[in-house]
Protein backbone atom coordinates (compact mmCIF):
# COMPACT_ATOMS: atom_id res chain seq x y z
CA UNK A 1 0.00 0.00 0.00
CA UNK A 2 1.31 3.44 -0.90
CA UNK A 3 1.74 6.04 1.81
CA UNK A 4 -0.79 8.81 2.45
CA UNK A 5 1.79 11.40 1.38
CA UNK A 6 2.12 9.80 -2.03
CA UNK A 7 -1.63 9.60 -2.35
CA UNK A 8 -2.02 13.27 -1.43
CA UNK A 9 0.64 14.37 -3.87
CA UNK A 10 -0.85 12.37 -6.69
CA UNK A 11 -4.40 13.59 -6.09
CA UNK A 12 -3.24 17.21 -5.97
CA UNK A 13 -1.36 16.86 -9.25
CA UNK A 14 -3.75 14.59 -11.13
CA UNK A 15 -3.30 15.83 -14.67
CA UNK A 16 -6.87 15.36 -15.86
CA UNK A 17 -8.01 17.98 -13.37
CA UNK A 18 -5.39 20.48 -14.49
CA UNK A 19 -5.37 20.20 -18.27
CA UNK A 20 -8.03 20.97 -20.87
CA UNK A 21 -9.73 18.20 -22.77
CA UNK A 22 -7.57 17.39 -25.82
CA UNK A 23 -10.32 17.82 -28.36
CA UNK A 24 -11.72 20.98 -29.92
CA UNK A 25 -15.48 21.43 -30.11
CA UNK A 26 -17.37 22.23 -33.28
CA UNK A 27 -19.15 25.15 -31.61
CA UNK A 28 -17.54 28.11 -29.92
CA UNK A 29 -19.76 27.83 -26.88
CA UNK A 30 -18.41 24.34 -26.08
CA UNK A 31 -14.88 24.74 -24.75
CA UNK A 32 -12.56 23.06 -22.27
CA UNK A 33 -11.31 25.43 -19.56
CA UNK A 34 -8.83 24.42 -16.92
CA UNK A 35 -10.28 23.44 -13.59
CA UNK A 36 -8.86 22.53 -10.22
CA UNK A 37 -10.21 20.02 -7.71
CA UNK A 38 -11.18 21.09 -4.22
CA UNK A 39 -11.02 17.74 -2.49
CA UNK A 40 -12.49 17.26 0.92
CA UNK A 41 -10.23 18.31 3.78
CA UNK A 42 -11.20 15.31 5.88
CA UNK A 43 -8.70 12.45 5.92
CA UNK A 44 -10.99 10.12 7.84
CA UNK A 45 -10.69 6.53 6.65
CA UNK A 46 -13.64 5.29 4.65
CA UNK A 47 -14.66 1.65 5.01
CA UNK A 48 -15.04 -0.55 1.95
CA UNK A 49 -18.76 -0.85 2.68
CA UNK A 50 -19.19 2.88 2.09
CA UNK A 51 -18.56 2.25 -1.59
CA UNK A 52 -19.58 -1.35 -1.94
CA UNK A 53 -22.95 -1.54 -0.16
CA UNK A 54 -26.16 0.21 -1.02
CA UNK A 55 -26.99 0.50 2.67
CA UNK A 56 -24.48 3.30 3.08
CA UNK A 57 -25.44 5.16 -0.10
CA UNK A 58 -26.57 8.75 0.24
CA UNK A 59 -28.82 8.84 -2.78
CA UNK A 60 -29.85 12.52 -2.67
CA UNK A 61 -30.28 15.42 -0.31
CA UNK A 62 -33.54 16.28 -2.09
CA UNK A 63 -36.80 14.28 -1.85
CA UNK A 64 -36.20 12.05 -4.84
CA UNK A 65 -37.24 8.50 -5.65
CA UNK A 66 -34.13 7.18 -7.33
CA UNK A 67 -35.45 3.66 -7.86
CA UNK A 68 -38.56 4.96 -9.62
CA UNK A 69 -36.41 7.24 -11.77
CA UNK A 70 -34.15 4.36 -12.82
CA UNK A 71 -37.09 2.15 -13.75
CA UNK A 72 -38.81 4.90 -15.72
CA UNK A 73 -35.74 5.97 -17.70
CA UNK A 74 -34.52 2.41 -18.30
CA UNK A 75 -37.94 1.47 -19.67
CA UNK A 76 -37.86 4.43 -22.06
CA UNK A 77 -34.37 3.57 -23.24
CA UNK A 78 -35.01 -0.17 -23.56
CA UNK A 79 -38.15 0.44 -25.60
CA UNK A 80 -36.31 2.87 -27.87
CA UNK A 81 -33.40 0.45 -28.34
CA UNK A 82 -35.74 -2.45 -29.09
CA UNK A 83 -37.55 -0.41 -31.72
CA UNK A 84 -34.37 1.06 -33.23
CA UNK A 85 -32.56 -2.24 -33.76
CA UNK A 86 -35.22 -4.53 -35.15
CA UNK A 87 -34.55 -7.90 -36.78
CA UNK A 88 -34.35 -7.47 -40.55
CA UNK A 89 -32.20 -8.75 -43.38
CA UNK A 90 -29.70 -10.21 -42.88
CA UNK A 91 -31.25 -11.57 -39.66
CA UNK A 92 -28.09 -13.02 -38.08
CA UNK A 93 -26.28 -9.69 -37.72
CA UNK A 94 -29.33 -7.99 -36.25
CA UNK A 95 -29.86 -10.87 -33.83
CA UNK A 96 -26.23 -10.57 -32.73
CA UNK A 97 -26.60 -6.81 -32.26
CA UNK A 98 -29.77 -7.27 -30.23
CA UNK A 99 -28.31 -10.11 -28.17
CA UNK A 100 -25.78 -7.83 -26.51
CA UNK A 101 -27.68 -4.55 -26.76
CA UNK A 102 -30.78 -5.90 -25.02
CA UNK A 103 -28.99 -8.23 -22.58
CA UNK A 104 -29.71 -5.97 -19.63
CA UNK A 105 -27.16 -3.63 -18.19
CA UNK A 106 -27.59 -0.67 -15.88
CA UNK A 107 -28.18 1.92 -18.66
CA UNK A 108 -26.07 4.38 -16.68
CA UNK A 109 -24.85 6.25 -19.77
CA UNK A 110 -28.31 6.80 -21.28
CA UNK A 111 -29.62 7.95 -17.91
CA UNK A 112 -26.77 10.41 -17.56
CA UNK A 113 -27.55 11.76 -21.04
CA UNK A 114 -31.23 12.23 -20.24
CA UNK A 115 -30.57 13.73 -16.80
CA UNK A 116 -28.06 16.21 -18.27
CA UNK A 117 -30.61 17.27 -20.89
CA UNK A 118 -33.26 17.82 -18.24
CA UNK A 119 -30.99 19.67 -15.80
CA UNK A 120 -30.48 22.44 -18.40
CA UNK A 121 -34.22 22.60 -19.12
CA UNK A 122 -34.45 20.36 -22.17
CA UNK A 123 -37.14 17.72 -22.76
CA UNK A 124 -36.36 14.02 -22.44
CA UNK A 125 -37.34 13.47 -26.08
CA UNK A 126 -34.42 15.60 -27.24
CA UNK A 127 -31.94 13.25 -25.55
CA UNK A 128 -33.42 9.81 -26.27
CA UNK A 129 -31.67 9.23 -29.65
CA UNK A 130 -28.31 10.29 -28.19
CA UNK A 131 -28.96 8.18 -25.08
CA UNK A 132 -29.55 5.17 -27.32
CA UNK A 133 -26.46 6.02 -29.38
CA UNK A 134 -24.13 6.00 -26.37
CA UNK A 135 -25.57 2.67 -25.24
CA UNK A 136 -25.05 1.20 -28.71
CA UNK A 137 -21.44 2.35 -28.66
CA UNK A 138 -20.94 1.11 -25.11
CA UNK A 139 -22.30 -2.28 -26.17
CA UNK A 140 -19.95 -2.30 -29.17
CA UNK A 141 -17.02 -1.69 -26.83
CA UNK A 142 -18.09 -4.61 -24.63
CA UNK A 143 -18.46 -7.00 -27.58
CA UNK A 144 -15.02 -6.09 -28.90
CA UNK A 145 -13.42 -6.00 -25.45
CA UNK A 146 -14.53 -9.58 -24.79
CA UNK A 147 -13.01 -10.98 -27.99
CA UNK A 148 -10.14 -13.50 -27.70
CA UNK A 149 -7.75 -10.98 -29.27
CA UNK A 150 -8.60 -8.47 -26.53
CA UNK A 151 -9.63 -9.50 -23.00
CA UNK A 152 -10.78 -13.00 -24.06
CA UNK A 153 -13.81 -13.22 -21.78
CA UNK A 154 -16.64 -15.76 -21.85
CA UNK A 155 -19.17 -14.01 -19.59
CA UNK A 156 -20.88 -10.64 -19.85
CA UNK A 157 -23.96 -9.47 -17.93
CA UNK A 158 -24.41 -13.01 -16.69
CA UNK A 159 -24.62 -14.48 -20.20
CA UNK A 160 -22.15 -15.99 -22.67
CA UNK A 161 -20.31 -13.25 -24.53
CA UNK A 162 -21.34 -12.40 -28.08
CA UNK A 163 -18.55 -14.29 -29.81
CA UNK A 164 -19.35 -17.41 -27.80
CA UNK A 165 -22.87 -17.41 -29.24
CA UNK A 166 -22.40 -16.05 -32.76
CA UNK A 167 -18.71 -16.64 -33.44
CA UNK A 168 -15.83 -14.17 -33.54
CA UNK A 169 -16.50 -13.03 -37.09
CA UNK A 170 -20.12 -12.09 -36.49
CA UNK A 171 -19.29 -10.54 -33.11
CA UNK A 172 -16.78 -8.18 -34.75
CA UNK A 173 -19.36 -7.21 -37.38
CA UNK A 174 -22.10 -6.78 -34.76
CA UNK A 175 -19.91 -4.29 -32.91
CA UNK A 176 -19.08 -2.49 -36.15
CA UNK A 177 -22.76 -2.30 -37.07
CA UNK A 178 -23.73 -0.88 -33.68
CA UNK A 179 -21.02 1.75 -33.97
CA UNK A 180 -22.18 2.90 -37.39
CA UNK A 181 -25.87 2.80 -36.55
CA UNK A 182 -25.35 4.83 -33.37
CA UNK A 183 -24.38 7.88 -35.41
CA UNK A 184 -27.08 7.31 -38.01
CA UNK A 185 -29.75 7.03 -35.34
CA UNK A 186 -28.65 10.10 -33.40
CA UNK A 187 -28.37 12.21 -36.56
CA UNK A 188 -31.72 11.18 -38.06
CA UNK A 189 -33.94 10.54 -35.03
CA UNK A 190 -33.19 13.69 -32.99
CA UNK A 191 -36.07 16.11 -33.48
CA UNK A 192 -36.78 19.73 -32.52
CA UNK A 193 -33.12 20.43 -31.77
CA UNK A 194 -31.10 23.05 -33.67
CA UNK A 195 -28.94 21.41 -36.38
CA UNK A 196 -25.78 23.04 -35.08
CA UNK A 197 -26.34 21.42 -31.69
CA UNK A 198 -26.87 18.00 -33.28
CA UNK A 199 -23.66 18.50 -35.24
CA UNK A 200 -21.77 19.47 -32.08
CA UNK A 201 -23.14 16.39 -30.31
CA UNK A 202 -22.04 14.12 -33.15
CA UNK A 203 -18.55 15.62 -32.99
CA UNK A 204 -18.34 15.14 -29.22
CA UNK A 205 -19.35 11.50 -29.47
CA UNK A 206 -16.91 10.76 -32.29
CA UNK A 207 -13.98 12.24 -30.34
CA UNK A 208 -14.96 10.32 -27.23
CA UNK A 209 -14.57 6.94 -28.91
CA UNK A 210 -11.66 7.55 -31.29
CA UNK A 211 -7.95 8.07 -30.81
CA UNK A 212 -8.65 10.92 -28.39
CA UNK A 213 -10.90 8.73 -26.26
CA UNK A 214 -11.89 5.08 -25.91
CA UNK A 215 -9.52 3.69 -28.56
CA UNK A 216 -6.55 5.52 -27.07
CA UNK A 217 -7.29 4.15 -23.61
CA UNK A 218 -7.81 0.63 -24.92
CA UNK A 219 -4.51 0.62 -26.85
CA UNK A 220 -2.49 1.83 -23.87
CA UNK A 221 -4.30 -0.66 -21.63
CA UNK A 222 -3.33 -3.53 -23.94
CA UNK A 223 0.27 -2.39 -24.11
CA UNK A 224 0.51 -2.06 -20.33
CA UNK A 225 -1.01 -5.42 -19.37
CA UNK A 226 1.62 -7.41 -17.52
CA UNK A 227 3.94 -4.40 -17.17
CA UNK A 228 4.99 -4.13 -13.53
CA UNK A 229 6.25 -0.56 -14.02
CA UNK A 230 2.93 1.10 -14.89
CA UNK A 231 2.43 4.17 -12.70
CA UNK A 232 -0.53 6.23 -11.62
CA UNK A 233 -0.15 8.72 -14.46
CA UNK A 234 -0.45 5.96 -17.07
CA UNK A 235 -3.33 4.34 -15.19
CA UNK A 236 -5.08 7.71 -15.14
CA UNK A 237 -4.59 8.09 -18.90
CA UNK A 238 -6.03 4.64 -19.59
CA UNK A 239 -9.19 5.13 -17.59
CA UNK A 240 -9.85 8.76 -18.46
CA UNK A 241 -9.85 7.65 -22.08
CA UNK A 242 -11.12 4.07 -21.97
CA UNK A 243 -13.93 4.50 -19.45
CA UNK A 244 -14.48 8.14 -18.54
CA UNK A 245 -14.56 9.53 -22.08
CA UNK A 246 -17.85 7.85 -23.02
CA UNK A 247 -19.43 8.74 -19.66
CA UNK A 248 -18.31 12.34 -20.20
CA UNK A 249 -19.75 12.32 -23.71
CA UNK A 250 -23.07 10.99 -22.42
CA UNK A 251 -23.47 13.96 -20.10
CA UNK A 252 -22.15 16.55 -22.56
CA UNK A 253 -24.43 15.30 -25.34
CA UNK A 254 -27.46 15.68 -23.10
CA UNK A 255 -26.43 19.18 -22.06
CA UNK A 256 -25.83 20.30 -25.65
CA UNK A 257 -29.06 18.81 -27.04
CA UNK A 258 -31.04 20.16 -24.08
CA UNK A 259 -30.00 23.72 -24.93
CA UNK A 260 -27.39 24.22 -22.23
CA UNK A 261 -25.20 27.33 -22.17
CA UNK A 262 -21.43 27.17 -22.48
CA UNK A 263 -21.01 27.52 -18.72
CA UNK A 264 -23.59 24.83 -18.01
CA UNK A 265 -22.03 22.42 -20.48
CA UNK A 266 -18.58 22.87 -18.96
CA UNK A 267 -19.84 22.44 -15.39
CA UNK A 268 -21.42 19.19 -16.46
CA UNK A 269 -18.30 18.15 -18.36
CA UNK A 270 -16.29 18.51 -15.15
CA UNK A 271 -18.93 16.53 -13.24
CA UNK A 272 -18.81 13.80 -15.87
CA UNK A 273 -15.02 13.46 -15.95
CA UNK A 274 -14.97 12.90 -12.23
CA UNK A 275 -17.73 10.30 -12.20
CA UNK A 276 -16.10 8.67 -15.22
CA UNK A 277 -12.90 8.12 -13.28
CA UNK A 278 -14.99 7.17 -10.25
CA UNK A 279 -16.70 4.47 -12.32
CA UNK A 280 -13.37 2.82 -13.09
CA UNK A 281 -11.99 3.10 -9.56
CA UNK A 282 -15.10 1.34 -8.25
CA UNK A 283 -14.86 -1.23 -11.08
CA UNK A 284 -11.33 -2.04 -9.96
CA UNK A 285 -12.48 -2.38 -6.34
CA UNK A 286 -15.38 -4.66 -7.29
CA UNK A 287 -13.07 -6.88 -9.33
CA UNK A 288 -11.15 -7.83 -6.19
CA UNK A 289 -14.05 -7.90 -3.71
CA UNK A 290 -16.93 -9.56 -5.60
CA UNK A 291 -17.58 -12.94 -7.18
CA UNK A 292 -18.31 -13.65 -10.85
CA UNK A 293 -21.91 -14.41 -9.92
CA UNK A 294 -22.30 -11.06 -8.18
CA UNK A 295 -20.64 -9.12 -11.00
CA UNK A 296 -22.21 -10.94 -13.95
CA UNK A 297 -18.74 -11.15 -15.50
CA UNK A 298 -15.47 -12.88 -14.68
CA UNK A 299 -14.16 -11.63 -11.34
CA UNK A 300 -10.48 -11.37 -10.45
CA UNK A 301 -9.45 -11.30 -14.10
CA UNK A 302 -7.33 -8.17 -13.67
CA UNK A 303 -5.22 -9.95 -11.08
CA UNK A 304 -4.77 -13.04 -13.27
CA UNK A 305 -3.41 -11.03 -16.21
CA UNK A 306 -1.42 -8.72 -13.90
CA UNK A 307 -3.30 -5.62 -15.02
CA UNK A 308 -2.54 -2.40 -13.18
CA UNK A 309 -5.51 -1.20 -11.11
CA UNK A 310 -6.15 1.39 -8.41
CA UNK A 311 -6.27 -1.17 -5.57
CA UNK A 312 -3.00 -2.63 -6.85
CA UNK A 313 -1.19 0.72 -6.86
CA UNK A 314 -2.87 2.45 -3.93
CA UNK A 315 -4.10 -0.39 -1.80
CA UNK A 316 -7.78 -1.16 -1.31
CA UNK A 317 -8.39 1.34 1.51
CA UNK A 318 -6.86 4.28 -0.34
CA UNK A 319 -8.68 3.34 -3.56
CA UNK A 320 -11.98 3.40 -1.66
CA UNK A 321 -11.10 6.78 -0.14
CA UNK A 322 -10.21 8.19 -3.54
CA UNK A 323 -13.55 6.97 -4.95
CA UNK A 324 -15.45 8.78 -2.23
CA UNK A 325 -13.55 12.00 -2.87
CA UNK A 326 -14.27 11.83 -6.59
CA UNK A 327 -17.95 11.38 -5.84
CA UNK A 328 -18.09 14.41 -3.56
CA UNK A 329 -16.17 16.57 -5.99
CA UNK A 330 -18.41 15.53 -8.87
CA UNK A 331 -21.57 16.46 -6.99
CA UNK A 332 -20.08 19.81 -6.02
CA UNK A 333 -20.26 20.77 -9.71
CA UNK A 334 -24.06 20.61 -9.51
CA UNK A 335 -24.37 23.26 -6.79
CA UNK A 336 -25.40 26.07 -9.15
CA UNK A 337 -28.21 24.11 -10.80
CA UNK A 338 -31.80 23.82 -9.61
CA UNK A 339 -31.69 21.21 -6.79
CA UNK A 340 -34.72 19.30 -8.04
CA UNK A 341 -33.33 19.06 -11.58
CA UNK A 342 -29.88 18.19 -10.23
CA UNK A 343 -31.18 15.37 -8.02
CA UNK A 344 -31.02 12.65 -10.74
CA UNK A 345 -27.38 13.40 -11.59
CA UNK A 346 -26.40 13.53 -7.91
CA UNK A 347 -28.19 10.23 -7.36
CA UNK A 348 -26.51 8.67 -10.38
CA UNK A 349 -23.11 9.74 -9.04
CA UNK A 350 -23.94 8.05 -5.74
CA UNK A 351 -25.15 4.98 -7.58
CA UNK A 352 -21.88 4.74 -9.51
CA UNK A 353 -19.97 5.02 -6.22
CA UNK A 354 -22.07 2.47 -4.37
CA UNK A 355 -22.99 0.00 -7.10
CA UNK A 356 -22.70 -3.74 -6.54
CA UNK A 357 -21.74 -4.83 -10.04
Amino acid sequence: MRSMNLMDAWVQNLSIFKQPHPSKSLLGFINHPRFEPVFLKSRKAIGVSAVLTGEEARISTQPFNFNAYVVEKANHVNKALDEAVAVRNPPMIHEAMRYSLLAGGKRVRPMLCIAACEIVGGPQAAAIPAACAVEMIHTMSLIHDDLPCMDNDDLRRGKPTNHKVFGEDVAVLAGDALLAFAFEFMATATEEVAPERILAAVGELAKAIGTEGLVAGQVVDINCTGDANVGLDTLEFIHIHKTAALLEASVVLGAILGGGSSDQVEKLRTFARKIGLLFQVVDDILDVTKSSEELGKTAGKDLVVDKTTYPKLLGLEKAVEFAEKLNEEAKAQLAEFDPDKAAPLAALADYIAHRQN
